[in-house]
């Protein structure tokens, strides 16, 4: 039987989402359990709302985005979009940077995948080789033409200007 909360994520749009997520606060634990349990529809929704609800560096996320950097490779497309924007609000513990960094070097090398997914993949490593300069030169190695094409032009072009500020 489906909760109030699976109901609204299931058949409304986000303005009705909001307004109950609003009056209801208490629900954001179930958002969260919705958006960890990967049921594909239910599940990046979840993590929609959350995105739009959280704060940056949100106690309330705080102990759950490891088990989010580990479902990465895992859950459907929309969901890893979902879950990068989240992780990228939030501090990351250091012994849990490595696997997001592969994570995301996975995710940005496949080509095919959608432009939005591997631009919040790509903007993830390089805000971890910010913080590790020795990854420089690896990161050189992901930003090659080749990566870059099957881009859509305005995501590809907001890189190439991220890319160039990111450089200096």
């Amino acid at each position: 039987m489906s909760t109030n909360l699976e109901k609204v994520l299931s058949s409304s749009y986000k303005k009705q989402m909001v307004l109950y997520i609003s009056s209801h606060p208490e629900s954001f634990d179930e958002l969260l359990a919705l958006a960890l349990n990967n049921n594909s529809k239910l599940s990046w929704r979840a993590a929609w709302m959350i995105h739009h609800f959280m704060h940056d560096n949100d106690v309330r996320l705080q102990k759950h985005i490891k088990k989010m950097i580990t479902l990465l490779p895992d859950v459907n497309e929309s969901s890893q979009r979902e879950f990068l924007k989240i992780i990228s609000r939030m501090n990351i513990y250091n012994k849990d940077e490595g696997i997001l960094f592969n994570h995301c070097i996975s995710i940005w090398e496949k080509i095919n995948k959608s432009s939005s997914i591997r631009y919040h993949a790509i903007k993830t490593v390089m805000r971890i080789a910010h913080k590790y300069p020795e990854l420089t030169n690896e990161i050189d190695f992901f930003l090659q033409d080749h990566y870059l094409e099957t881009l859509s032009p305005a995501i590809r072009k907001i890189l190439i200007r991220e890319i160039h500020h990111f450089a200096k």
